[in-house]
Formats: C-alpha cells, sequence, structure tokens
C-alpha cells in the first residue's frame, strides 16, 4: 500500500511570530532517518524547539516543532526533506520501498573561480550567502590575497538542483555574485572540476601535532574553552528497566545549533535505530531528550563497555560538536574549526557561513582560506583553516575572535 506523496511530508506554519512552524513526517523507516532530517532543517538556518520520534521499525512518524528565519523558504524545504525519506517515486507520487543500503550517486563538483580588485569586510560571508540561496554547497576553498590586495577565490561546489552543467545555471550564479559584489568583481568563471584541477588547488595537509593533540583530544578537558558555560553540566544516562526490550538514553544539557542534528549523527555512526524519542528545549536554554533505542540487531544494549563507549561519545558531541582554536602561524594569527563528518561522508552544514559571519562582525577581515579533510584519531574531520588579516590597526584580541566565532557557530549570539 503506498503513502501519496504529498502526505509525507506535512508543514504547518506558525499563526503568530512567536509560536513555531510545525513539521510533520510520515514515512517508512530507516536507521539514520532522523539524522538526515535533523541535518536539513539546521541547513535551512531553523532551530528544533521541540520533537517526538515514533516508529515500530516498517513505519516511522516524526513531529518537528521549529522556530527560525521568516523568510524561510518552506516549499523547498519540503522537497528536500521529502529526498531523504525512503522513499517515495517522484513521477507517480506513490510510495515505494528501496533498498536501506541504496546510497545516492555523488554530485558533480565544479570550480567557482573569481577575482576581485580588493578585499573588503564581510566579502567571503556575501559570498557563502549567495551560494547557499542558491543550493550550491561548498566542497573546499582556496581564497588568496595578492600583495597588491586583489582576492583570488577558488571554490569547489556541488549542486543541490544537478543543473550547474548548464549555461543557464551557471550565468544565474554569476548574476547573483555579481549584484552581491558589485564593482570590485573583476571576473568570474565556472568550470568542471576534474581530477587534476582539484589537485592543483589543493593546500597543506600537514596540521601541527600540538594542535592536533589538543583541539582532537576525545578526552573531556579539565578547562571549558572560551565561551562555554561551566554552569550548564551534561547529564547522559542509561536505563534499561524501563523497557523489556529497548535501552533509555536520558540526555540533560545546555542547547546549541544542531543539538538534535549532533546526538542523531551520532547514534547514526554507531548504526543504532531510535524506536521512540521527545526533545525539549525551555526558554532558560536547557534541554531534556529521551532515547528508547536499540542496536542494529533489534536487541537493548546490556554490554556496560559499549554503553560507557556511546555514552561518552555522546557527551563529546553535545559538549564539543566543533573544535575552535585561534593559534599563530608564524607571525600571523589562524582560526581552526573542525567538526567531524558523517560516516556517510557529509559534513556539518552552513560551517563557513557562519565563521564568515562571525568574522565580519568582529570587523576582522580574511587573508587566506584553506578548507581541507583530515583523518585523527581513526575520525575524519572537516577543518577550516582561516589566516586573519590583521591590517595595520588594532587587532582584535584572539581570546575575543574564538568566543565570537563560538558563539555564532553554537547559535549564542
Amino acid at each position: 500500500m503506498g503513502i501519496l506523496r504529498e502526505d509525507v511530508i506535512v508543514i504547518s506554519p506558525a499563526e503568530k511570530a512567536e509560536d513555531s512552524t510545525v513539521i510533520s513526517v510520515n514515512c517508512p523507516d530507516k536507521t539514520g532517518l532522523g539524522c538526515d532530517l535533523c541535518r536539513i532543517i539546521l541547513l535551512f538556518g531553523l532551530s528544533i524547539a521541540r520533537g517526538d520520534f515514533s516508529t515500530d521499525g516498517k513505519w516511522c512518524y516524526v513531529v518537528l516543532w521549529v522556530v527560525g528565519k521568516t523568510n524561510t523558504r518552506w516549499d523547498l524545504l519540503e522537497e528536500r526533506l521529502l529526498e531523504v525519506c525512503p522513499s517515495y517515486f517522484s513521477t507517480s507520487g506513490i510510495d515505494y520501498y528501496q533498498p536501506a543500503n541504496q546510497q545516492p550517486k555523488p554530485l558533480d563538483v565544479f570550480l567557482l573561480k573569481f577575482w576581485c580588485s580588493c578585499d573588503r569586510k564581510g566579502l567571503l560571508n556575501d559570498v557563502t550567502r549567495v551560494l547557499f540561496e542558491l543550493e550550491l554547497t561548498i566542497k573546499k576553498v582556496k581564497v588568496s590575497t595578492t600583495p597588491d590586495g586583489k582576492v583570488m577565490d577558488l571554490f569547489f561546489i556541488t549542486d543541490t538542483r544537478e543543473l550547474l552543467h548548464t549555461k543557464e545555471r551557471q550565468g544565474q550564479t554569476i548574476l547573483h555574485l555579481k549584484t552581491a559584489l558589485g564593482d570590485i568583481l573583476e571576473s568570474c568563471e565556472i568550470e568542471s572540476a576534474g581530477p587534476e584541477i582539484t589537485a592543483r588547488a589543493q593546500g597543506t595537509s600537514f596540521l601541527p601535532s600540538a594542535i592536533t593533540e589538543d583541539m582532537f583530544s576525545l578526552e573531556l578537558p579539565a578547562r571549558y574553552p572560551c565561551g562555554l558555560l561551566a554552569s550548564n553540566p551534561i547529564s547522559i544516562t542509561v536505563d534499561n528497566t524501563l523497557s523489556p526490550s529497548h535501552t533509555l538514553i536520558q540526555v540533560l544539557c545546555h542547547d546549541h545549533k544542531g543539538l538534535i542534528y549532533d546526538i542523531m549523527r551520532t547514534l547514526k555512526d554507531y548504526n543504532i535505530q531510535v524506536s521512540y524519542g521527545r526533545f525539549f528545549a525551555n526558554q532558560k536554554g536547557g534541554c531534556e531528550m529521551d532515547l528508547f533505542i536499540v542496536q542494529a540487531d533489534g536487541k537493548k544494549i546490556v554490554d556496560r563497555n559499549k554503553q560507557n563507549a556511546l555514552c561518552s561519545r555522546l557527551r563529546m558531541e553535545v559538549w564539543r560538536p566543533l573544535r575552535l582554536a585561534v593559534v599563530s602561524r608564524g607571525p600571523d594569527t589562524e582560526l581552526l574549526v573542525a567538526n567531524p563528518v558523517e560516516l556517510s561522508g557529509r559534513g556539518r552544514p552552513l560551517v563557513f557561513h557562519d565563521i564568515t559571519l562571525a568574522l565580519k562582525n568582529l570587523n576582522t577581515q580574511i587573508f587566506s582560506v584553506e578548507i581541507g579533510r583530515h583523518m585523527i584519531h581513526d575520525r575524519e574531520w572537516e577543518v577550516y583553516r582561516i589566516l586573519l588579516d590583521e591590517g595595520d590597526g588594532y587587532p582584535v584580541p584572539r581570546n575575543k575572535i574564538e568566543e565570537g566565532v563560538r558563539k555564532i557557530l553554537m547559535g549564542w549570539e
């Protein structure tokens, strides 16, 4: 029996500005569906204020109360949510099952290359905002400033709409960039990025060992980094007594941008199925989450070592979903931001957008950027290395840079 396409995702807009928009999802289940849904909601700049998840192992029903931007393109959000639901047949509108391990084909990568006559405050944030609005995903960036002050930007991007190979889509992208950047845009072109082009644009893959040991430690440090709230401890507990067939995970913590996504991606990477769950964020910034889960074999988690390993990982991902440091790079100052990559290969949404927005707010310009992926402690990380242009004026203190960037990334601004 099928389900009509329009019944899979139902979005009920908020009636008042202070109310939440309600998103209902009704579709076949799959491990990691909650992660995929929460990632898209995070990508659209929305926050989940409340959530309910339930499944019988074959069919699931999810309700999410979201708040955020007033200019959200709800029709586009619905379309993107539908794409991760398993699965509807787009031409007939009738649902059918697909193999659970079927992976979407990778999108073609294109090189967006442009020159600007000079740098200015917020230039990269304007570019990332344009690309986001056009549904172009940034995979890698190489930005450099020449001695005469010109800026060369190389953006390796993919197109969610899969149309960037067409002249019309390329022309639309260039036009939007010209509108955003104005007269300082000297030239702009888009071409398919083959392996040889990508290889030539690679920056250094070396990360100093002192940085990797401190930033990527899997242990909870004794002190709280700048901007983190020591007054909001994290509690993660396991209970196998309340259900004969499920393990209950209870999470109490301070809220941050993408919190449910961070929890759900961790469970997805562990191949854990959420049978029932609820989430609530209060107005004081605290969050409560109850998750009834089972392993891939359909059984509860009784092994103490597995319980401890899962709780430890969840605690780290909730407390420190992104790693951030401001360090010296020779005589200059470098901002490093890193986020774990899902086992599916997808990174965290909007990180570069938020970094550039924070630096714009701090009136700090960017001299060069490198984005790459590194295997550290048997995990893949997406690492952003931003060399700051401190100019001739009084530079922003490093602790203020770290605090300002962290607040935007965590949604605490």
